[in-house]
């Protein structure tokens, strides 16, 4: 099958090129443009019926006529000259909030990207209502209702079209605002670092452009795989949408970022392997036409791309075992734009090197003679001269790293926090005068049971017993739905919702004082960002315990196979065990020891170890093959590890630092969720290529020579039994597993 396509793509290299650049194009712009549709903005929803929160959205919907994209933002009004509110300053403060309810917002359209046509329009008219006043008169809340997708760019435009209008409406009536909520901290957080995260994307990319040139000494083969990983990226994340929406299932909003740093990474990756093999073929044999060269290295690489995409996928595959949606939803949409890449890697790639052929590497002359040894040969004989210390040190590094996670937290924070934009320092003057979680209160949802009616008396002694409860700030009056078959009571927390104080108080206290003190004939529920987050964190930590052994398992069946020995998968996976250990630990001790941050983010732990443990694998995989290559030839089982790192450290170093810089790129992301999982798999990947691939796995070889293979171990004749000698043993290559 792989050297059906190979062939295929090489001997029509045009046309594939065609098809691919067409298809890519078009998928690219249906995925730009329809993304957002096929979102879902509201973390709850990815929640199993089975948890009270979940239950009390259904409540909210059914009851109440709840809509889930709807978003509440709050405006804080209050005089220029800082003096309290009269009772003519209210008056006019309620008339515009009027008005501002009764006027349509148009969202701007000149800026979309993709087919505008496609694309959400958000345009409507909010809902306005006076919320709350200060105790002592400072301000006045207005709660305003904006319907869509917080995550849509469109959204945000709308949102600041509003923001501009009331501003300038109040303003004529000599009042400042603010805004704060949560599209309003979206969008202004997206705005302030709209601007360094696309000069950290430029320079990322130029990294990449950068080594490459570095490498192979060529411009063409500096920019030509970037520009191949780019469409089929674009191709992949359309795939990935269009999924979504035939299948109706929603994504999380991180996914579609996720998805384009992923595949800019092990696509460049894959291309590199095809490139240094293509490179050492055409020196090999400077006779052979380049497109069958091409034709026959595409064949053999595809068989070590293949396997490294399938257990890519294989590891995301575990996610579908998940009960969050928000993780079983990643797997899948993962593993599908990995599959894209490898049928990419396996026709688009290999027609390109065959239109190509030695014009790649011009004008590099590094198609003639043989490399000198570098630092790769110094590292490798350094290594089989002292394998125990080299190992020694590796350990002691990653248990270092590791120490960090001693009291680890997760935390499910959504927003940027205290970040200095306009609408923290808004949510900041409001928690000053008013109870912190004013702005997004805790709810309890009451239900008659058998279609019965409620009453506003009976429910009197639950608002009593709530507003009782140490750290609920004040119990708001019971509000009826239309039937009067459901109540809802708002919960005005002393701490912020997306605290880990929020979260106790709602799964503790809240709901044992709801449980006891429920109405005869009635059902309650606790719902409200602290509550979500609040089961969030159980589903969370049932999924862990699941899904790690899975994939741990997954992945060992895999090398298993790949490698045909027990104990070298065996200490492959105690090694990518322990750069996970170390990485969530460097993870902790930057963010939550040193950085001050509530805890590291609730899906970092998945998601770093699913990339760690399946992209790290991958470069163990190039090196072990190599070993047990160098193995089977005659002489020393420390020579033949020695030449191994000669061999492959060079393609290992140059695929991690590309990968590890399109990851890093994450960074600098606006949502502090992204900006970890960005630094930690960073990391990991470096750790994964530099200290494990590089050194540890390598002197764990050494210290235990062919005994590595066992039970099926190359022979110290030089082969195995009814295997031929190897030809050319000294050839400089780049191992295929």
């Amino acid at each position: 099958m792989i050297r059906a396509l190979t062939g295929l793509s090489t001997r029509h290299p045009w046309k594939t090129i065609a098809v691919w650049t067409v298809v890519g194009i078009l998928l690219t712009l249906a995925g730009q443009a329809l993304v957002f549709r096929a979102t879902e903005s509201q973390t709850g929803g990815f929640l199993p019926s089975t948890y009270d929160s979940a239950a009390a959205l259904r409540t909210a919907e059914e009851r109440f006529g709840v809509d889930p994209d709807a978003n509440t933002v709050v405006v804080l009004v209050a005089r220029e000259d800082g003096e309290p509110l009269t009772d003519a300053d209210q008056r006019r403060v309620e008339t515009v909030a009027g008005t501002l309810g009764e006027r349509r917002v148009t969202m701007p359209r000149d800026q979309r990207e993709g087919p505008s046509f496609l694309a959400e329009d958000y345009s409507q008219t909010p809902r306005t209502a006076p919320a709350m006043v200060a105790p002592d008169r400072a301000f006045e809340l207005i709660s305003v209702q904006l319907t869509g997708n917080t995550t849509d760019p469109g959204m945000h435009d709308l949102y600041r079209a509003f923001r501009d209008t009331a501003r300038a409406d109040f303003a004529a009536e000599g009042m400042r605002t603010g805004f704060t909520g949560g599209l309003a901290d979206m969008a202004d957080t997206t705005e302030a670092g709209e601007t360094t995260s696309k000069v950290v994307g430029l320079v990322m990319l130029g990294l990449i452009v950068l080594i490459n040139i570095l490498v192979f000494r060529s411009l063409l083969a500096a920019f030509v795989p970037l520009l191949a990983v780019s469409v089929i990226g674009g191709a992949a994340a359309g795939v990935v949408v269009s999924a979504s929406l035939l299948t109706g299932i929603r994504l999380d909003p991180s996914t579609p970022s996720l998805i384009g740093v992923v595949l800019i990474g092990i696509g460049v990756d894959y291309f590199l392997f095809l490139l240094f093999r293509f490179r050492e073929e055409l020196r090999a044999r400077p006779d052979r036409p380049a497109r069958a060269v091409a034709r026959e290295v595409s064949a053999r690489v595809g068989t070590a791309i293949t396997s490294a995409a399938l257990t890519i996928v294989a590891a995301f595959a575990t996610l579908g075992i998940a009960t969050f949606g928000q993780f079983r939803v990643l797997g899948p949409a993962v593993a599908l734009s990995v599959l894209v890449m490898l049928l990419a890697s396996l026709t688009f790639m290999p027609a390109l090197l065959a239109v190509c052929g030695r014009r790649m590497f011009w004008p590099s002359r590094s198609l003639t003679g043989a490399p000198r040894p570098g630092p790769s040969a110094r590292a490798g004989e350094l290594i089989v001269r002292r394998p125990f210390a080299a190992l020694l040190l590796c350990v002691a590094l990653l248990g270092a790293l590791a120490a960090g996670l001693s009291g680890i937290r997760m935390d499910f924070g959504q927003t940027s926090g205290d970040s200095g934009t306009p609408a923290a320092a808004t949510a900041a003057e409001i928690a000053r005068a008013l109870p912190a979680g004013v702005s997004d209160p805790a709810t309890v949802y009451v239900t008659a049971d058998g279609g019965g009616t409620l009453a506003a008396g009976t429910l009197r002694p639950l608002s009593t017993a709530l507003a009782g409860v140490d750290g609920v700030g004040s119990v708001a009056e019971p509000v009826l739905s239309e039937d009067r078959s459901a109540a809802r009571v708002d919960l005005y927390l002393d701490a912020d919702s997306a605290t880990q104080k929020a979260r106790d108080l709602v799964s503790g206290p809240v709901r044992d004082t709801v449980a006891a003190h429920t109405p005869d004939g009635t059902e309650a529920h606790v719902g409200g960002t602290a509550a979500i987050f609040a089961d969030i964190s159980t589903a969370v930590d049932h999924d862990l315990r699941i899904v790690f052994p899975v994939a741990a398992a997954l992945i060992s069946l895999i090398l298993l196979l790949l490698l045909r020995s027990l104990l070298a998968p065996a200490v492959l996976m105690i090694a990518v065990g322990m750069c996970f250990a170390a990485t969530l630990g460097a993870s902790a001790l930057f963010f939550q020891h040193l950085g001050g941050e509530p805890g590291v983010n609730f899906v970092l732990p998945l998601v770093l170890f699913l990339f760690v443990v399946a992209l790290g694998t991958d470069y163990n995989i190039l090196i072990s093959d190599r070993v047990r290559e160098e193995m089977a030839r005659p002489g020393p089982a420390r020579a033949a590890v020695a030449r191994a790192v000669r061999h492959t450290a060079p393609a290992i170093a140059t695929a991690g630092v590309v990968l590890a810089a399109s990851f890093g790129s994450l960074a600098v992301n606006a949502a502090p969720a992204t900006q970890q999982i960005g630094f930690a798999t960073a990391l990991g990947i470096l750790l994964s290529a530099f200290v494990l691939s590089i050194v540890l796995v390598p002197a764990t070889a050494a210290l235990l020579g062919r005994g590595i293979w066992w039970p099926v171990r190359p022979g110290r004749d030089g082969h195995r039994p009814g295997e031929a000698a190897p030809a050319r043993p000294d050839r400089e290559s780049v191992p295929v597993p």
